[in-house]
């Protein structure tokens, strides 16, 4: 992988990881049209940048991560159960559904759940929750339910998530920061296990090219947390349920 690929794609996860766009599905994307084998050394580059982007998590919610807040823990750890138990059951059937048609089919699938969401299900602004810390254990675990289906490539973590919390009361904006603050351990979690497995890779010659990758990802992940918040005080996810739609379109045409 080239300097320029390493800044490419550590903009993408930076970008996509914390939007309900599915992440994978952009990489996935993004490394067929570069022509990036999916390699040991690819993998090992991946875990990197998604570590980078749980680091912006951290930096960005700092007040989070104090012992004050265990008990806004405990909901997201609790959230956190079931994707970990089905993940690790049915790890290697997941890598076989890793294909472009199927994060094109999922972004539309996801784009028009996200339309129908907006349109029926969203409750009065005036009952929704809008701190995070106010979310029940019942309601953290039916969004742990819903990220479930983040396991197939194109869902999006975010999106699925952010659904699940909409549908249980959550603001767009509390639906997004549990979001965020549920990647830390979900994301914790499949970093350590991929390093455990390609920390052989982590060899001099692919130094440079996983640190700038880490640090473009680092970045631009931070930003997009806060900017992400600023737009959803404003605007509804309905630009991203129809961003969704033509991508996976888009997709589908070119294959």
């Amino acid at each position: 992988m080239t300097i320029f690929e390493s800044i490419i794609l550590g903009t993408i996860e930076g970008f996509t990881e914390f939007l309900p766009i599915s992440s994978t599905g952009h990489l996935i994307v993004a490394s067929e049209f570069l022509g990036i084998d999916q390699s040991e050394a690819t993998k090992a580059y991946q875990v990197i940048i998604q570590f980078a982007a749980i680091l912006a998590v951290v930096f960005n919610y700092k007040d989070k991560f104090t012992l004050k807040k265990i008990d806004l823990w405990k909901k997201v750890f609790l959230a956190f159960i079931p994707i970990g138990i089905v993940g690790f059951i049915f790890a290697s059937k997941i890598k076989m559904l890793f294909s472009v048609e199927v994060v094109a089919i999922m972004f539309i699938v996801g784009g028009v759940i996200f339309l129908i969401v907006e349109k029926f299900f969203i409750p009065n602004e005036a009952i929704l929750i809008d701190d995070v810390e106010q979310v029940t254990l019942k309601q953290s675990l039916f969004i742990g339910f819903a990220q479930i289906f983040a396991l197939i490539p194109g869902t999006s973590r975010a999106g699925a998530t952010i659904i699940g919390a909409l549908l249980v009361g959550l603001s767009r904006k509390a639906s997004a920061e549990f979001s965020f603050l549920l990647a830390f351990p979900v994301m914790c979690a499949v970093s350590v296990y991929d390093l455990l497995k390609h920390y052989h890779e982590f060899s001099g010659e692919n130094l440079v090219t996983l640190a700038v990758g880490f640090v473009v990802s680092f970045f631009v992940a931070f930003l997009t947390i806060k900017l992400f918040l600023v737009f959803l005080e404003r605007f509804t996810f309905v630009a991203f349920g129809i961003y969704r739609i033509i991508f996976g379109v888009l997709l589908l045409v070119l294959l």
